[in-house]
């Protein structure tokens, strides 16, 4: 066994990551999550989620949380979620939290009949607990009966249920959920991100390190851990505990892992048995436990802890079982700790201190037999969220990473004074509100009149308009000082809500004589104030006083609320004598008693019509004023969430669409305009209306593509790129042609096809037709000839005869009589419409006599090396020849544009690119009319062609694709204007010039992680471009590959696999061409470069 200490300081610098790193983890993760929701039975995601909370009510709170992930695509429809509260909303410890949600899930799952309840004797298990079951009590035969139904299950686990008392203003919310908008931009009509949404993201990387071995995997609410999660190794059979290495200062307010010396060290992580276990350690126990790694930091517990296998057994057993013990920290009124108690059971060395603890004995008798294991992740970045300074400082140091503007109503810039690095989310500010630096500003309504200072807080706040200062008979102006918190709280049993307010530093922990409140020493505020001590507190027993339990927030009519915010944060210009009556006079709560009187139903109606309210506005200004560049579909998904007026709405919205299609009509795409119809049907339930409304959309596209290559259907003789007739010709008229007897003309095109390592979908219209697009693909033979051609040549039989390569033929008397729209099924429908976009079947030349055209295409069916648009531009480079029309490949390739488009397949660009210019190349598009093509050949020297025709595999998955099935969704889905596949198209945009810089440097292997990068991309757009055959390949693959990607739309047909050098890429055929689990073949390919 190898040290694995020796590589801490070689890994040190990996840990050290910056705003880059942090949003391309984050970003990866998210993806992964969209995908497992989209298409779980691909990318598996939790059996359950279940989250921990204080009290009933904050469980309900959490429930309707939960089902708003689900809605907004955060939680796969097939997980289960619960929300368990602490039996009584008594305080038991997180330790005993977990084995009451545990057994409370149980529960669940028996009551939903979910699970083989009578597989008790699971030999897979291997325990000797499954032995004669017919010898145990009825209660074990339960027991087990329970436990093995949830053994396979896989369960995410989040600890919830704190009283954020360091977060107050997170309280009523719950810090788990808490606003963090990370990523934000990407999806800039889309809800606000929350801490639990990138919890879920990194849980769900994590997801696949249990494989097929159930287990549960427990976090805590208020850390983000940031790392790759999907590398991680989880021994089997074991627990496991996620650490990082951490400077000293940090360990000693902590949880210390001590880890063994010995275990598996690799780049990025090492796994070892955990040896002890020590909370909040001095430098001396530190050293006296050997805790110190050989740089001097030790390993943090970072509260993330997997159980799996056996080991994930027993805990079942435990938590199902716990019913007593649970009832004797109840009675003792004692709690027991994750991770001290519960976690001390799987470490030796800890036994003997944890039976003189709380339930300890119990602990080891179930959970001993196991050993607890040390993952030590080197890359993550352990992100706290314990106070509010700590979110403050999470969002100002994200620059670049967080989205500062997300789903608000603001004034202009001359209306307000709001700075640029205030965070306005999910808020509609009035004109004349000022807002300082690093502010937030979530989930509220400021009117005029309203002064917000730096470094503040503002959550759930509605400031109505028109508020008078009695005493002067003017507008109230409210001030909130710097680093401030202001939250509003809606009461059981009141109307109103409650406003609340406290310094950014303060400590509702702290004691009287240490503490602060609104900033200032409890002594000064009670001096300076005329309160006295027992006006706050009259507490009995040894309670301590501090701003938890101080009773000092008034329930009033809301302008001497706000009046007393004022005079209590000291900003007040009235004297105490006029305020300090009315503040004793009033109803008052502290924070402590806040926590126990929120009125949660009332919270989340309020919070959901707000925002319903923000997204309406959008909409609406989007409608009238604007181009449709949002995403309505979306905004229509918040909007609805109003129940009473949502529909009426939309409504009224649909009406609307009419007067913004006319109003835009040069500039706004038919095809958007009639897609926003059809969304907004479906959003008041008039599906008939909107299938009927769909074939509109589409036709729409085929219109605005041919426009985008100047042509007409009503016109035949199309341009040539340098402003000629495409049937002109130098030296003879169409008088002339026609006059001639028949001349026999023969035309015959043979092609290669394409391959494309990233950029695809931004050739594709209508993106093309609107957005530049870049696409880096090669051109290559397969089995030593080009796969693709065709001959066409005249007749002196009128008419056209069409024959393919599995001798269908097709005998067409009258050309002319050739019209759209085609059937899906139609064999010659690539023909009809190459016929009619050349103009073909008009040309007065060939009248007189009649064409014959033959096609093959030797690539399996459904290969995804874009045979269809290459075989179409074969068909209309030859018709044109023989037409003495502009045979050339841009002309050309923009030709077979309205052919995809009038076959309905919708394709794009690159394929007939791919195959009518030799080699590799870089191809950019430029909206226009006519569309820009500008391709950028890439010169490879002898020895680059050779290492790339060596190292690259190209390989037939055997599995059948259906491009147009993929497209459609993917064009639908940018029709709608969503904005995280605007974003990926944008980035495989970015990726395509990234990755032509990189051939030219014959730097292959950046040239991998391109394509792989481009192949998460590609399922961010759609799931189902892959499937589990294809998974399996790349998973195969994976450890001799430093890209891979399948070709085209994906969904099937040919994948590449990029080997990491030559040795390995024969090892990888040899294993390929041995595997029989895969029906696929490796073909031999060379780049062509004529």
């Amino acid at each position: 066994m190898q040290n694995i200490m020796d590589g801490a300081r070689e890994n040190r610098r990996m840990r050290k990551k910056d705003t880059e790193d942090l949003a391309g983890l984050l970003r990866k993760s998210w993806y992964h999550l969209r995908l497992s929701v989209r298409h779980p039975s691909r990318v598996p995601t939790w059996d359950a989620i279940v989250l921990t909370a204080a009290s009933p009510e904050q469980a309900a709170l959490y429930e309707w949380q939960l089902q708003r992930a689900k809605r907004v695509g955060r939680i796969a429809s097939s997980t289960i979620t619960l929300a368990v509260p602490d039996p009584d909303g008594a305080r038991i410890g997180s330790g005993a939290a977990t084995l009451n949600a545990i057994a409370a899930l149980a529960a669940h799952f028996q009551k939903l009949d979910l699970g083989p309840h009578a597989q008790v004797a699971n030999a897979k298990h291997g325990s000797s607990v499954f032995s004669a079951p017919q010898e145990r009590s009825n209660q074990e035969i339960t027991l087990l009966s329970v436990a093995s139904s949830m053994a396979k299950k896989h369960i995410l686990l989040l600890h919830a249920g704190g009283d954020s008392k360091r977060v107050p203003w997170a309280n009523p919310m719950g810090k788990v959920f808490l606003p963090l908008p990370y990523l934000a931009e990407d999806d800039p009509d889309g809800p606000v991100p929350l801490l639990f949404d990138h919890i879920l993201a990194i849980s769900s990387c994590a997801r696949q390190a249990f494989e097929n071995q159930g287990g549960i995997f427990i976090m805590t609410g208020d850390v983000l851990p940031c790392f790759e999660a999907f590398n991680m190794v989880l021994p089997a059979d074991a627990s496991c505990i996620i650490t990082v290495p951490i400077t000293i200062d940090i360990a000693s307010n902590h949880g210390v892992i001590v880890a063994s010396k010995t275990g598996i060290l690799e780049r990025t992580y090492s796994l070892s048995l955990v040896e002890n276990l020590l909370q909040k350690p001095n430098v001396k126990e530190l050293v006296e436990n050997q805790a110190l790694l050989p740089d001097g930091r030790a390993l943090l517990d970072t509260g993330i802890i997997a159980v799996r296998g056996k080991a994930w057994f027993d805990l079942l057993m435990l938590a199902n079982s716990s019913e007593a013990m649970i009832l004797e920290l109840l009675k003792s009124r004692t709690e027991m700790s994750l991770y001290e108690d519960l976690v001390a059971a799987w470490v030796p060395a800890k036994h003997e201190w944890l039976k003189h603890r709380p339930m300890g004995k119990e602990l080891i008798s179930g959970l001993g037999n196991h050993t607890m294991f040390s993952y030590c992740a080197y890359d993550l970045s352990f992100l706290h969220f314990g106070t509010s300074s700590e979110v403050l400082d999470h969002l100002r140091s994200g620059s670049g990473l967080v989205g500062r503007r997300h789903l608000c109503s603001i004034p202009a810039t001359t209306e307000s004074d709001i700075a640029a690095s205030a965070i306005i989310l999910s808020s509609k500010i009035a004109p004349g509100v000022s807002v300082g630096e690093d502010s937030l500003i979530y989930d509220s309504s400021l009117s005029g009149r309203i002064q917000i200072g730096s470094h503040c807080i503002v959550v759930g706040v509605n400031i109505p308009r028109g508020i008078k200062d009695l005493s002067i008979g003017d507008l109230f102006w409210f001030t909130l000082p710097d680093r401030h918190c202001l939250w509003e709280v809606p009461l059981v049993g009141r109307t109103e809500k409650i406003i609340v307010y406290c310094g950014l530093h303060d400590n509702p922990k702290v004691s009287l004589s240490n503490g602060t409140f609104c900033g200032m020493p409890w002594k000064n505020v009670l001096q300076d104030l005329g309160i006295q001590e027992s006006d706050v507190w009259n507490l009995s027993g040894m309670q301590e006083k501090c701003l938890w339990n101080a009773k000092i927030f008034p329930i009033l009519p809301y302008f001497e609320m706000l009046s007393l915010a004022t005079w209590l944060m000291g900003l007040s210009n009235q004297e105490n004598k006029s305020m300090l009556p009315l503040w004793r006079s009033s109803q008052r709560v502290s924070l402590e008693e806040l926590h126990r009187s929120i009125n949660f139903t009332q919270l989340c109606l309020g919070s959901s019509n707000h925002q319903a309210d923000i997204a309406a506005g959008i909409a609406k200004a989007c409608i009238n004023y604007g181009l449709l560049g949002r995403n309505l579909f979306q905004l229509c998904e918040e909007i609805l969430q109003n129940e009473v007026s949502g529909v009426k709405i939309c409504k009224e919205f649909v009406a609307l669409c009419p007067n913004t299609l006319t109003q835009n009509t040069r500039i706004l795409p038919k095809s958007r305009a009639y897609q926003v119809q059809v969304d907004l049907l479906r959003a008041c339930g008039e599906e008939t209306r909107a299938c009927e409304l769909e074939p509109i959309v589409w036709a729409s596209v085929a219109d605005e593509t041919a426009s985008a290559v100047k042509y007409g259907f009503g016109d035949h003789l199309l341009k040539s790129s340098d402003g000629g007739s495409l049937l002109a010709n130098g030296k003879n008229n169409l008088d002339e042609f026609v006059d001639q007897s028949f001349c026999l003309r023969r035309a015959r095109i043979e092609l290669p096809v394409r391959v494309d390592f990233v950029g695809g979908w931004s050739d594709t219209p209508p993106w093309s037709l609107e957005r530049s697009g870049c696409v880096l693909n090669m051109a290559i033979s397969l089995e030593g000839s080009l796969p693709v051609g065709t001959t066409i040549e005249t007749t002196m039989t009128n008419g056209v005869l069409i024959c393919d390569e599995t001798e269908n033929q097709l005998y067409i008397d009258d050309p002319t009589s050739i019209s759209t729209p085609f059937h899906n099924d139609d064999p010659f429908r690539l023909v009809k419409a190459a016929l009619l976009v050349t103009g073909a079947i008009h040309d007065k030349g060939l009248s007189s006599m009649g064409l014959e055209i033959r096609t093959w295409s030797k690539a399996p069916r459904g290969s995804g090396l874009g045979t269809s648009s290459i075989l179409a531009a074969a068909v209309v480079k030859g018709l044109l020849q023989i037409m003495d029309g502009d045979g050339s490949n841009e002309n050309v390739a923009r030709l077979v544009l309205v052919v995809e488009q009038i076959m309905g397949t919708g394709g794009g660009w690159q394929d007939q690119i791919g195959g009518l210019y030799p080699g590799i190349k870089f191809t950019s598009s430029f909206p226009g009319v006519p569309l820009c093509l500008k391709v950028f050949p890439l010169v490879a020297s002898s020895q680059l062609v050779l290492e790339l025709e060596q190292r690259l595999l190209v390989v037939f998955t055997g599995q059948v694709r259906l491009a147009r099935q993929v497209l459609q969704k993917v064009v639908i889905r940018y029709l709608q204007h969503d904005n995280l596949l605007v974003s990926s198209i944008k980035r495989l945009t970015e990726l395509a010039k990234i990755g032509r810089e990189a051939l030219m440097n014959g730097d292959l292997d950046e040239l991998g992680d391109i394509m792989l990068e481009a192949w998460r991309l590609h399922q961010e757009l759609d799931p189902f471009c892959s499937n589990e055959s294809v998974d399996r390949l790349f998973a195969l693959a994976g450890r001799f590959c430093c890209g891979y990607k399948l070709v085209g739309a994906g969904g099937g047909g040919f994948a590449l696999l990029l080997a990491k050098d030559i040795g390995r890429a024969k090892e990888l055929r040899q294993l390929l061409e041995e595997a029989s689990d895969f029906d696929l073949k490796i073909y031999n390919w060379n780049i062509f470069l004529e």
